[in-house]
């Protein structure tokens, strides 16, 4: 498929509270028309400690549509303030992300890969490290 539309990928948590702050901060900074979103609870922990591969294999799945589809140049993974799927502390969190990167870039896809982190506020968004 091909568009003159640009789309960025986002690994996201399934709460509603972030999905609109971190889409107007993909839109807003890395210039594109849509955000394609990739969605679990907790997707950080999830990505770095899960025993289930075949969940990994499915987000993997899910980012390589929007990359070989939609032409996504980006991927971000979001970690946020209150997850229900990752009940800890953004420290921790911004660790799991790292370790999340390090994962999401093995898949092998020829993309930037991002780290955000969302505030309490549902508003802020944080680019990490």
């Amino acid at each position: 498929m091909s568009s003159d539309k640009s789309f960025a990928c986002v690994i996201n948590c399934m709460d509603g509270r972030v999905q609109d702050a971190v889409k107007d901060y993909i839109k807003q900074n890395y210039g594109v028309d849509y955000v394609d979103m990739v969605t679990e609870p907790g997707p950080n922990k999830i990505l770095c400690e899960s025993a289930d591969s075949a969940i990994v294999e499915n987000i993997k799945k899910r980012v390589e549509i929007s990359v070989r589809h939609h032409g996504a140049k980006t991927v971000a993974i979001v970690g946020h303030h209150g997850c229900a799927g990752n009940p800890t502390e953004k420290e921790i969190q911004a660790g799991q992300l790292k370790e999340c990167k390090k994962k999401v870039e093995e898949f092998g896809f020829p993309v930037e890969v991002i780290l955000l982190w969302v505030e309490g506020d549902w508003k802020t968004v944080e680019k990490i490290g």
